[in-house]
């Protein structure tokens, strides 16, 4: 399960470069993999609601593991115990049945002030994540990329909602155009991995911006 070969890739960035730029209010994400903190969105901009592997806790005392010491024992095909009272420990990502992290609560906060919604790569099935695309109120745009409707904005579309169908980087690589981008993701992607990551994944995340309308691109261009 520990992501230790993956590494972030465009769509990350272009995640990165909304927070750069000031856009990002929060990004919700049921990713487990920890590479959005990877493409640098820090603590304070993501919502992880399925954790993550980025930090690991004692299942007896509730002690935060030492992260080296912890990936040492995993990788040396070992139980990690804690150095306190010997119990075990995982890492802190949501197992079936378990409750989701306390910060997910911020979604109560985020998506009534939120004036965009971007969806990505979501099948819109898993709750109570998928519930959070009908969160914003309705007169607030939904994006949604994916390689089929799905969800509400299939049978319940909202007269602001804007579906961009197929291939993930695809539909990312034409909002970054629209909104003359292009040059300034390649630039950050280069800088951050020392070359330009284009491959096909399924990410499975949310965004909420806190400016309108990402910066005045058409929806006309979009497949609704």
């Amino acid at each position: 399960m520990y992501p230790e070969n993956y590494r972030p890739n465009v769509i990350h960035y272009f995640l990165r470069l909304l927070q750069d730029k000031g856009l990002l209010l929060r990004l919700y994400t049921q990713n487990i993999d920890g590479l959005e903190r990877a493409a640098g969105i820090p603590d304070s901009r993501l919502v992880e609601a399925h954790g993550s592997f980025a930090s690991a806790t004692c299942t007896v005392c509730g002690r935060a593991s030492p992260m080296e010491g912890f990936w040492a024992e995993v990788m040396g095909d070992r139980v990690p115990r804690c150095t306190v009272c010997t119990g075990v420990v995982k890492p802190d990502i949501v197992f079936f049945g378990e409750a989701l992290p306390q910060r997910f609560l911020l979604h109560v906060v985020d998506f009534p002030i939120a004036d965009l919604l971007l969806i990505l790569g979501t099948s819109l099935q898993v709750e109570p994540f998928a519930s959070l695309s009908e969160a914003p109120r309705s007169s607030v745009p939904r994006v949604f990329m994916n390689q089929e409707a799905a969800g509400s904005l299939a049978w319940r579309p909202r007269s602001r909602d804007v579906l961009q169908l197929g291939e993930l980087v695809d539909g990312v690589d034409k909002l970054v155009e629209l909104l003359g981008w292009t040059e300034e993701l390649k630039d950050l992607v280069q800088r951050e991995t020392g070359q330009v990551q284009a491959q096909r994944v399924t990410l499975t995340l949310a965004v909420t911006l806190d400016q309108p309308h990402l910066g005045g691109c058409s929806h006309g261009v979009w497949v609704l």
